[in-house]
């Protein structure tokens, strides 16, 4: 049974990663989703947060109820894999995140939960639109998905390169960071660039800016605890020969705590700001909360890690994994319900799945898609054990 489900699991797979559909806009996909559930037997509720779906299985008298969540949504970049046969089919766009190697392990544990049927109580599947860019979560939760479709806790996992394949790793507490999103914009005068003493020149006060940004972390923030202040972009309106008038800083901040979110905001005000004033030119300030920390539940951290140790073994499960900068939608989740969030390894690199994710010649590791979905059927069969 394990390999034709295998081989499913590969063609449900390979037919995503060939259609991929970025945030909200994820109609076909959720079709394609929803179909293979109801061929399950399952009832499907759709338009949830936009194309977001959900699917119920309850089995026995059981009260208990937990989610399975996987992600939707693929990357604008260009798919750079002219020999391999499953290339997405859409220019521009292409599953570089491995979302589809995510949903089809969802529905492999769907299939395998409809199968055998060991678990006494009620199992979610949930499938949302839109995690790239921090969206779909808010939205699926905005339009009633725990008040229409509660849960006592939630699992998620994510691909991840350069990590064993097949293996798991997960800890209590946070595992991913929050992003915060700013814009901070200088307006000078700009002049000739032979003639600088007539003007105020904005690339050297947003050059200040952002040397001044990366003393917060090495002097703000108690070296206990973690942050990253990245500028990720320096735009201006000059020309070779036109010192400009407006430089534009656009970049992100990731860390834990609210308080750490709170102290990165009003320091990087205040420098820009103070920068700005000293050399008299004007500074307008961005900054926005995008992606929550991720911030798992001990109690489903135990539970997840017992789950993966009967599949692939103790030796094969890391749980206390150090915690990742990156960004999760499934924080957003978190922060409302308990739960547990895992990652599983794609490959080491240099390997099969070793590419890194948002690359344009990445591709979800096959060979873990029936890993990944006794892991989520064995984590429901833990969480709603028969009487």
């Amino acid at each position: 049974m394990e390999t034709s489900l295998q081989s499913q699991l590969k063609s449900w797979r390979q037919h995503l990663h060939q259609h991929p559909e970025t945030g909200f806009e994820e109609v076909a996909t959720a079709d394609y989703v929803a179909n293979i559930l109801q061929t399950l037997g399952l009832e499907v509720h759709r338009g949830i947060g936009g194309t977001g779906l959900v699917a119920n299985l309850t089995v026995g008298p059981g009260k208990g109820v937990i989610g399975l969540r996987a992600d939707m949504d693929a990357l604008n970049i260009l798919e750079n894999a002219p020999d391999r046969s499953h290339a997405s089919c859409t220019h521009g766009k292409m599953h570089a995140c491995g979302h589809d190697g995510h949903m089809s392990m969802i529905l492999g544990a769907a299939r395998l939960l409809c199968e055998r049927r060991d678990f006494n109580g009620t199992v979610r599947f949930i499938f949302q639109p839109a995690e790239e860019h921090g969206r779909g979560a808010k939205a699926m939760m905005s339009d009633g998905l725990f008040e229409r479709f509660p849960v006592d806790a939630i699992f998620g996992a994510h691909n991840m390169p350069g990590q064993r394949a097949g293996t798991f790793a997960t800890r209590a507490g946070g595992i991913m960071a929050s992003e915060d999103n700013f814009v901070i914009h200088i307006k000078a005068r700009g002049t000739h660039a032979a003639r600088p003493h007539m003007g105020v020149d904005p690339i050297v006060i947003a050059s200040q800016i952002v040397l001044a940004l990366q003393t917060i972390v090495s002097r703000n923030l108690d070296p206990g605890l973690q942050a990253v202040i990245s500028c990720t972009e320096f735009i201006t309106d000059g020309i070779r020969n036109v010192i400009p008038s407006n430089v534009t800083i656009k970049g992100d901040t990731r860390s834990y705590a609210p308080e750490v979110q709170h102290m990165l905001a009003t320091r990087m005000r205040e420098i820009s700001e103070g920068i700005c004033h000293a050399h008299g030119a004007q500074c307008s300030f961005e900054y926005t909360h995008e992606f929550a920390p991720t911030v798992n539940s001990g109690d489903y951290v135990e539970l997840a890690v017992s789950a993966a140790r009967h599949i692939v073994g103790a030796e094969n499960v890391e749980a206390n994994v150090q915690p990742m900068m990156i960004s999760e939608d499934f924080g957003a989740f978190l922060q409302v319900v308990p739960g547990n969030f895992a990652f599983i390894g794609n490959g080491d690199t240099g390997k099969t799945g070793g590419v890194p994710l948002h690359n344009s010649t990445y591709d979800f590791n096959d060979d873990i898609l029936l890993t990944g979905a006794r892991y989520f059927a064995e984590i429901a069969r833990l969480a709603l054990p028969l009487a």
